[in-house]
């Protein structure tokens, strides 16, 4: 009797097993229903993926703005002049320069030849580069800047990097220095013996020092850097108003179409910066939210490394208080104090 009671288990244990192996309808309909949901939000996903990029294209040109930059007495420079140079054969470049504001009233309708003469009127002489996108009008902190400069007593050349603003041709790593040079020499062979210096700001910092080490190669130099809101080093993707998220999200142009990949640049700061043997100055804001305050740290110590001194490398760090975030150091009202006191320290070693 016990024997046939076990026989009777292991039947039935049997048929447990066998009812467990046999995927009941209910179990198909479940797995069916997760599959069509993985799918579905799959096809979503890359559906908003696609529609990102069509509106990262649709507001690049919707933000792209037109403005007549051969009149900058319509952004507000009353004494400034518009230059087109020609950088190499096929480029065009425009550049505003901008006498000291202590001479704005001679300067009142004087040709080029007039502001060509003043550039060996013996005050330093700032070229300004700029960051990325826009143009020498645009963002408005570029303005800021050159009216601080000018305000201290400096001549001030604002340059549009071909594929800029109303510049020919198109930006690249090359091309951008070769622009930089011309303008340098165009300065040199006007300014006697005054102090040249440049300014680089975020991407222009990074052409402000290849540039840099090209003159050096050539037994040229710049008397000053001033670099502000300067990067390590890094692939910097130009003339796109979204950069930054491209900065934040590099891996992201591996998923989604990238508009930007036939304009990256390679601008090594660090490996540059262990070369020049220029007196450099570094401006940050300890809240940029674009380029991290300990990137100018980094580079403040091999600057400081490679010329083996701390007179001759400074960094100038402004309060995340100020809330002066990538762009907006120019509003700080101790910075002509700050900038003369570096260019006057040109002076005495020049």
């Amino acid at each position: 009797m016990k024997r046939r009671i076990d026989q009777s288990d292991q039947k039935f244990t049997s048929g447990e097993r066998l009812q467990q192996t046999v995927k009941r309808p209910k179990d198909i309909g479940v797995q069916a229903r997760s599959q069509w949901w993985v799918w579905t939000w799959t096809k979503v996903g890359l559906l908003s993926l696609c529609v990102l990029s069509v509106t990262i294209l649709f507001l690049q040109q919707l933000f792209t703005v037109s403005d007549d930059l051969s009149r900058p007495s319509d952004f507000g420079l009353n004494h400034t002049i518009n230059i087109y140079l020609n950088s190499e054969e096929g480029v065009r470049v425009g550049v505003w320069y901008t006498v000291p504001e202590h001479r704005w009233k001679e300067a009142q309708g004087k040709d080029l030849e007039w502001y060509e003469k003043a550039l060996g009127d013996g005050s330093p002489i700032f070229i300004y580069l700029h960051g990325n996108t826009g143009n020498r009008s645009s963002p408005p902190h570029r303005i800021g800047v050159a009216n601080v400069l000018s305000a201290v007593g400096y001549h001030v050349l604002v340059l549009d990097y071909r594929g800029f603003g109303d510049s020919t041709s198109e930006p690249t790593e090359l091309g951008l220095t070769t622009d930089t040079i011309y303008l340098y020499n165009w300065v040199k062979a006007r300014s006697g013996n005054s102090l040249v210096c440049v300014w680089g700001h975020s991407l222009g910092s990074g052409v402000a020092t290849n540039t840099a080490v090209k003159l050096q190669e050539k037994g040229k130099h710049f008397d000053g850097i001033i670099l502000e809101g300067a990067f390590r080093n890094g692939q910097v993707a130009i003339e796109h108003p979204f950069t930054w998220f491209y900065w934040k999200f590099p891996y992201i142009q591996y998923y989604l179409f990238n508009p930007l990949k036939d304009n990256i640049l390679n601008l090594p700061n660090d490996d540059n910066l262990k070369k020049i043997r220029t007196p450099l100055m570094l401006l940050h804001a300890e809240d940029d939210h674009i380029v991290p305050f300990y990137m100018a740290q980094e580079l403040y110590n091999i600057a400081k490394n490679a010329q083996n001194s701390d007179e001759r490398v400074k960094l100038v760090p402004f309060n995340g208080s100020l809330g002066y975030l990538h762009n907006g150091l120019y509003k700080d009202p101790h910075l002509p104090s700050i900038i003369r006191e570096f260019v006057q320290s040109l002076s005495l070693t020049a």
